[in-house]
């Protein structure tokens, strides 16, 4: 792989990487992505194109976004001949995703095996302008003979999810230049329709309707001459039942009226050009890092939902078939400070996805015999738990999935969320509609959930699994108990705003969550006497009750593995011994560095709990194969700890994972967890941002050693804050540029730079935030 400015270049067909390549090559627009599979297809390819929102059952799993109808398919014959690059002669290849435009394109000269040479230019488009409407754009050009040439414009209207079938064809037809279909999900009946259109530049080309039902095909046949392009453009336009209410005719419809490749590029360039301006990330300094941070926003972007607030980003976004479509605790803590603080529209259709799925949570909570809201560990539509609690494991045996019962942790993860969105934006309007009773509501779960013990005098919660999925039913995960007491403490907080900011509203929510006076003051209680173990003298936190007594590894007798340490020692093995799939003791620092209520320790017993944690759970931490979401934590940490070295190979481990398959797994998606870890490693850890109740300040940063500059926007109660970072000999130089709306930031653009804040400075910044420390309950 090369790359060259907003370029990634594969400059070799490698069968070998062949799902690897479809995943990285992916592209999307917010309502699909397309896995980046070749036109012409291959044995053993796995195309997909996932639609936010459209679930269907299946056995076992409970349910899985649908691969759709594939619609990229564009075969080409030369003569008698099939292009294909595994048969005839490769005589130059390149294919590029073009970042800054969000264009795939590839450009081969191949030699057919009879000895026709051919030059073949493929662009492919997901608009972003125009987010039902999807163009692939081939352009042909013989060398050395003139014939004739066929190309297949078709799409498969049978597509599967590693053999599960969802579809059923309602009605296809077929017209000189255009075929059009209407398809049904099997279970839960949601519908899709597509049309699609081939043109031809060539004007004695015929077009006409072939192939089967489950393949409607366009076959194009024109006479070919040397040296002489004819281009062909497969549009397809595509709505489902959740768009419109007869998607088929609108798919037909709408692909009547586009207008020209041109126009529509323009379009989609657009989009991407104002996106880029907000979100950019631009590193001087350091190639590798730059185009893998521009990569890893690109991916986010392109998955990030921005009309509609029904749907939220799955764990390997629209990239690949991996946990099933499912929404996890990644889109909140991982992805959603990027946007909050750049899309913050997108932020809150995030956000009013969990808003949408309370009715799912209470459910869950309820089966489960407690109050209020229990969000699912794994979410689709409903917000109904979909975890799987079972799954076939290496050896064939059944293996019991605990996450969808008690790891329960999700909870306050989107609470977190929630708060800080509202902090970064000052919606009011959205915190009281939908925000507060998002936190009220998952705040009664906790009191319900929480058990007082009267010999230790505090309260536990028992039997569950922190972010350390390593180690399974344990008690007093230190990360669940901290952050359900951090949640009762800002619902509280909530709750007093609401009163006071909308009355009645406030007064008809208490009466609907039953947020009694008891019940309130009870929450003050546990927030008092809520059990978290850490020990003063040591100023070491436990990852739960009983880690310590855990037996250690010898990681020295592992060097050489290729796989994750509990994959080596088994899932009893690892929850035995203290090994991590990631940190959640740090996880959990990290979260809480800023918070506005935990005033408790000076920035230098911060610094002091956090090396003291560092230097015990770091070394004990799978870094390379355990969780994806540990490394960009881990980058942001050893920055705050002055760890220059350690920071930087942290974060390259996350911003790498997809481009350079670093995990080996790139083949089943899109690592999403870290696309918004890479930001806040490069804003948080980088940077040195801080984030105080006035806006974002830098008060010392951590540039790694080859980067001489560091650019990127922040938006705060509706202003930018636009900060430029520039290296020197001995110290870097920080400047701010403080803009107001669309209209003021054009007129700052338009006269340059305005320096708004400098700060010089050489020493590492601390974090004042520490996890809490309740004299009465907390020391063990």
């Amino acid at each position: 792989m090369d790359y060259i400015g907003w370029t990634v270049i594969e400059t070799q067909f490698d069968p070998s990487e062949l799902h690897h390549k479809e995943t990285l090559f992916t592209l999307g627009n917010g309502y699909l992505g397309t896995r980046g599979t070749f036109e012409e297809g291959y044995a053993g390819a796995s195309p997909a194109t996932l639609i936010h929102g459209v679930y269907d059952d299946v056995p076992v799993m409970h349910t899985e976004l649908v691969n759709c109808p594939d619609w990229l398919s564009l075969s080409i014959i030369i003569g008698s001949e099939r292009f294909s690059l595994d048969q005839g002669q490769i005589l130059s290849y390149q294919r590029q995703l073009d970042l800054r435009w969000g264009i795939l394109s590839r450009d081969v000269r191949w030699r057919s095996p009879v000895g026709h040479t051919v030059n073949f230019h493929f662009e492919r488009m997901i608009s972003m302008a125009d987010e039902h409407v999807l163009v692939v754009r081939c352009q042909v050009t013989p060398v050395d003979f003139e014939g004739a040439i066929q190309v297949e414009a078709s799409i498969n209207t049978q597509p599967d999810n590693q053999g599960v079938k969802h579809w059923e064809c309602l009605h296809q037809d077929g017209t000189e230049r255009r075929i059009s279909f209407h398809m049904r999900c099997i279970h839960s009946g949601i519908e899709l329709g597509m049309a699609t259109r081939l043109t031809c530049s060539e004007k004695d080309a015929r077009v006409k309707v072939t192939g089967s039902p489950d393949r409607p095909t366009l076959t194009a046949t024109f006479q070919a001459h040397p040296e002489q392009t004819v281009t062909l453009e497969k549009v397809v336009t595509v709505f489902t039942s959740r768009d419109v209410s007869s998607p088929a005719k609108a798919a037909q419809e709408h692909l009547a009226n586009l207008p020209n490749y041109a126009t529509l590029l323009a379009a989609h360039g657009a989009v991407w050009d104002e996106l880029w301006r907000d979100c950019d990330v631009a590193i001087k300094g350091d190639s590798t890092a730059q185009i893998a941070v521009r990569y890893n926003l690109f991916q986010l972007l392109a998955a990030a939902p921005r009309h509609d607030d029904r749907v939220s980003i799955p764990a390997k976004t629209l990239s690949g078939f991996a946990y099933r479509g499912h929404v996890f605790w990644d889109t909140e803590i991982f992805i959603l400070p990027f946007l909050t603080l750049t899309q913050p529209l997108v932020a809150r259709n995030l956000l009013s996805y969990r808003y949408y799925t309370l009715e799912g949570a209470r459910r869950k909570a309820h089966e489960a015999g407690y109050e209020g809201a229990m969000f699912a560990w794994e979410s689709a539509t409903t917000g109904d738990e979909v975890t799987p609690r079972w799954v076939t494991g290496a050896g064939g045996e059944l293996v019991r999935i605990w996450c969808g019962d008690i790891e329960l942790h999700i909870n306050a993860d989107v609470a977190y969320a929630v708060w800080h969105y509202w902090q970064a934006t000052d919606d009011n309007d959205w915190m009281r509609s939908r925000g507060a009773e998002i936190i009220l509501d998952t705040a009664v779960f906790w009191g319900s959930r929480v058990e007082w013990n009267g010999d230790r005098r505090c309260y536990e919660i028992r039997d569950v699994i922190g972010p350390d999925e390593n180690h399974e039913r344990v008690d007093n995960n230190t990360f669940t108990n901290r952050m359900a007491q951090w949640h009762l403490e800002i619902a509280l907080s909530v709750l007093k705003w609401l009163r006071e900011y909308d009355s009645q509203g406030a007064a008809e929510l208490e009466r609907r969550l039953d947020l009694t006076p008891e019940r309130l003051k009870r929450w003050a209680h546990i927030v008092r006497h809520m059990l978290v173990l850490h020990d003063s003298e040591t100023d070491l936190i436990e990852q739960f009750d009983g880690f310590f007594n855990l037996e250690d590894v010898n990681w020295a007798d592992y060097e050489s593995r290729t796989k994750s340490m509990q994959a080596i020692l088994g899932i009893e093995g690892a929850n035995q011994r203290q090994v991590l799939k990631q940190p959640d003791v740090l996880m959990l620092l990290y979260l809480l560095r800023e918070s506005a209520l935990q005033t408790r320790l000076s920035l230098s017993e911060y610094q002091h709990t956090l090396t003291t944690n560092w230097d015990y759970y770091t070394p004990r931490t799978d870094h390379t194969y355990g969780s994806s979401l540990g490394p960009a934590i881990q980058a942001i940490l050893a920055c705050n700890l002055d760890k220059s070295a350690e920071a930087y190979e942290h974060f390259m481990r996350a911003a790498l994972v997809d481009l350079k398959d670093v995990r080996g797994n790139a083949s089943e998606g899109i690592h999403g967890a870290s696309t918004g870890g890479v930001w806040q490693a490069v804003v948080f850890g980088f940077a040195g941002v801080r984030l105080t109740e006035t806006g974002p300040v830098i008060e010392a940063s951590h540039l790694p050693p080859s980067w001489t500059g560091l650019q990127f926007r922040l938006r705060w109660h509706d202003q930018w804050y636009d900060f430029d970072l520039a290296r020197t000999k001995d110290r870097t130089e920080v400047k701010v540029l403080k803009t107001g709306n669309r209209a003021e930031e054009a007129g700052l653009y338009a006269e340059g730079w305005t320096e708004f804040e400098t700060s010089l400075n050489t020493q590492p910044s601390t974090c004042p935030i520490p996890v809490a420390t309740y004299p009465s309950c907390s020391i063990v």
